[in-house]
């Protein structure tokens, strides 16, 4: 019986040495030192031996038993070792390659739209004016000379707050809280996000717009259409095909709207991207300024919309949802 437990641990050994994989290993530990294992069934069998034999044959299945859990436990540790360094060696990192670099950002394209605004005005002397976007009917609507029946106000076009404010559907009321404040001559432009119910592929509940306000003693229509010409060639850095159209804005008398030539879709088309205006005396005495002494111009845009023209955007909506592969390009 001695001599057959001496080759069973030798086949088991001979096993042992040979198994390639944890599996194996644990299969074999089952085999031969489970509760039905080899070793179990060798146990049972010491009932069938002389009692004065017993304990020598306990001893040696014991001394038995003992070497092939050695012999497993060591057997596992040189295949984890083994494990550990192949999956080293496949995430190793050559430090003598070059490095991979850092993905350098960059404005976002109403940004960069709204400085190349207010580049071309602070070059032509404009400073640069700001005021709150929560307004009061007063310098919302009434100072601009907005009559209380206007469309402008009905609420399907205007956000109100319980409060009886708004959010300011345009940044005109910046004009007037300067006109309140400042005594002309005054050159400011006023850029900023207004609100409107409005929500499709052209047009934003939110969006960026750019007022203008000139206000002097020698201001002329002649003025305002160079100054503006000369912006539409800067922003889009070629000389543009424009026009003037009459119009009707409550602030502005006469009013006009600039259409510009482009081509969409291989089709030239007249746009609409500005509209403009001289100052109504209305919107002067309602500041405070003496309308038969001093005159002005006024003009206003949607930032977003020139920058989807002259960045071939078709969806103001892209400019709002934060993609990364979209803003990239820019």
């Amino acid at each position: 019986m001695i001599n057959n437990l001496e080759t069973i641990v030798n086949e088991a050994l001979l096993v042992v040495n040979k198994a390639s994989a944890l599996l194996a290993l644990d299969e074999l530990r089952t085999e031969y030192l489970g509760k039905k294992g080899v070793f179990a069934e060798l146990m049972k069998k010491l009932a069938e031996l002389d009692p004065i034999e017993r304990p020598k044959f306990g001893q040696i299945v014991n001394e038995a038993k003992g070497r092939l859990v050695e012999a497993i436990n060591d057997r596992v540790a040189v295949l984890k070792r083994a494990m550990l360094e192949m999956e080293l060696a496949s995430e190793a990192i050559d430090v003598t390659l070059p490095g991979r670099g850092q993905r350098i950002g960059s404005l976002h394209p109403v940004t960069q739209a709204r400085l190349l605004f207010e580049d071309f005005f602070t070059r032509m002397g404009f400073e640069v004016a700001e005021g709150p976007e929560i307004e009061d009917d007063f310098h919302n609507f009434e100072a601009l000379n907005i009559p209380k029946n206007h469309p402008a106000r009905a609420m399907h076009d205007t956000f109100y707050l319980a409060s009886g404010n708004v959010l300011r559907t345009h940044t005109s009321p910046v004009q007037i809280r300067t006109m309140e404040n400042r005594e002309p001559p005054l050159r400011i432009i006023a850029p900023g996000r207004v609100y409107r119910c409005d929500h499709d592929a052209t047009h934003s509940p939110m969006f960026h717009q750019l007022e203008g306000l000139v206000i002097d003693e020698k201001v002329t229509f002649g003025n305002l259409k160079w100054l503006l010409r000369q912006f539409l060639n800067y922003f889009f850095g070629r000389e543009i095909n424009y026009r003037f159209n009459a119009t009707f804005f409550p602030f502005t008398e006469p009013s006009a709207q600039i259409d510009i030539e482009w081509e969409i879709d291989g089709e030239k088309r007249w746009l609409e991207v500005l509209g403009c205006g001289m100052v109504h005396p209305n919107v002067l005495e309602a500041c405070n300024i003496d309308s038969k002494r001093f005159h002005g111009f006024a003009f206003g845009c949607g930032i977003d919309r020139l920058a989807m023209l002259k960045y071939g955007i078709k969806d103001i909506r892209l400019l709002f949802e934060n993609n990364e592969q979209f803003l990239r390009q820019f």
